[in-house]
């Protein structure tokens, strides 16, 4: 196997990883502490939340991953760019990082609640909630718009990497999700509402897309690739077959 296509197959891997890791968190495991207002001073399910919060830790590692493995490539593209994906990645980690602590810091005030009192940390533990929902607003719900999005689709479709069309979806989707995000931030939609998640659809879709083809297929033939013929070669020779190939 090459390097490029090892390259290609961690890469593909590492985002197949951050939706493994990234969906339950926040649809399953999270739910007790994020859904339940009094859940700092009730029973409640730690050893779940922790869970959650241990997957979010590897989505962070999957995410900074995937971008430091695809550097090395993209740069040949354009540099600059590959660089601020990579930072993009990790202002988006920064934010799921801060996140995790809220929700860890609601478990350790709520096995406090005997000696501190029950009524302050009902609000303190609300508190803590919501900035973790505002963090999961600015990273997954926003950075991600401009690196995954914008960044890696515009380097994608430049480099001719993967298809076209597929790369097409990370450039039609990172507006989205920044639009979304957005008015979310100015109340103009709901966190959550049907117009956030269908905003959505066409990142989820293009990640996914991404990580399965460079598992299954690696990278396509690129200029940027050594001892590889691209699609710039292709679109010289017969501008018909390579739009037909995309």
């Amino acid at each position: 196997m090459s390097s490029t296509r090892k390259t290609a197959l961690i890469a593909g891997a590492l985002f197949v990883i951050t939706f493994l890791t990234s969906i339950p968190a926040a649809l399953l495991l999270y739910t007790p502490v994020l859904d339940h207002t009094n859940y700092i001073v009730g029973a409640g399910a730690d050893t779940r939340v922790a869970l959650g919060a241990f997957l979010e830790v590897l989505l962070i590692v999957a995410n900074v991953g995937s971008a430091v493995v695809l550097f090395p490539v993209l740069k040949r593209q354009n540099e600059g760019l590959a660089l601020g994906y990579v930072t993009a990645r990790i202002i988006e980690s920064t934010f799921i990082a801060i996140g995790i602590v809220s929700v860890l810091a609601v478990l350790t005030l709520r096995r406090d609640v005997g000696s501190t009192g029950a009524g302050p940390l009902v609000t303190v533990g609300r508190s803590l909630v919501a900035v973790h929902d505002w963090t999961f607003l600015l990273g997954p719900g926003w950075v991600v718009g401009v690196g995954n999005g914008l960044i890696l689709g515009y380097l994608m479709y430049r480099s001719g990497l993967v298809p076209r069309r597929m790369a097409m979806l990370g450039l039609i989707g990172g507006p989205l999700i920044i639009l979304s995000g957005t008015a979310v931030l100015f109340n103009v939609i709901q966190p959550g509402s049907a117009a956030q998640v269908i905003a959505t659809i066409p990142e989820f879709v293009w990640e996914l897309s991404l990580g399965i083809y460079l598992m299954v297929k690696g990278f396509k033939p690129s200029p940027i690739l050594p001892g590889t013929t691209g699609d710039a070669e292709a679109d010289k020779r017969s501008p018909a077959l390579a739009a037909a190939d995309r």
